[in-house]
């Protein structure tokens, strides 16, 4: 039997993917911000989003592209768009990943980010199968929508991304505590 190769879908921030083909992963790298990955197990669909924080208002003329980077925004599009494909909200479960605190004594974004992922998917009854949050050290992700698997590699400090955490911590002000190495996560 020849397997199909798979096709690799990058997830930044502001965005959202979904998908019901068994040749689909998503990878996405976080630092601060944190990425939910839902999944059906009967419908075999799932997503993932990838967002920066948690949740305010936009105003302005910008306002969607705003809003496209909160978390409140990009849950729900994320559950609609499964829920377009055939999942069913009951059937939801999430492992979540991110929200490090990057840049020690500036900010807690990535604490905030933790908090509001908890908190929304307890509010909405998507029940948390796994999660990695926390720590200091950012982290890739892949996600396999049909089975619901997740690994995470935590990747080496750099000064680029060293420098991108500085300028979201400094421009939005808001430290949690976890050791990461390599995991993965299986339904």
């Amino acid at each position: 039997m020849i397997e199909a190769p798979l096709i690799t879908t990058t997830i930044v921030q502001g965005e959202r993917a979904v998908s019901a083909d068994p040749a689909t992963v998503f990878s996405t790298v976080l630092g601060s911000c944190v990425a939910v990955c839902l999944h059906d197990p009967v419908a075999l669909v799932g997503g993932i989003n990838h967002f920066l924080l948690p949740g305010e208002q936009a105003e302005g003329r910008n306002q969607l592209r705003t809003m496209e980077r909160y978390g409140v925004y990009l849950m729900e599009v994320l559950i609609n768009d499964l829920m377009q494909i055939g999942a069913r909200r009951e059937r939801l479960h999430a492992k979540i990943f991110g929200g490090a605190n990057m840049v020690r004594g500036l900010s807690n974004i990535g604490a905030d980010n933790a908090d509001f992922a908890r908190r929304f998917l307890r509010h909405e009854g998507i029940r948390i199968v796994a999660e990695d949050l926390g720590g200091t050290r950012a982290r890739r992700v892949q996600f396999w929508p049909v089975s619901g698997r997740a690994r995470q590699i935590c990747v080496a400090p750099g000064p680029k991304l060293a420098a991108t955490e500085a300028a979201k911590a400094s421009a939005f002000p808001s430290a949690a505590t976890s050791t990461g190495g390599d995991m993965e996560l299986f339904s």
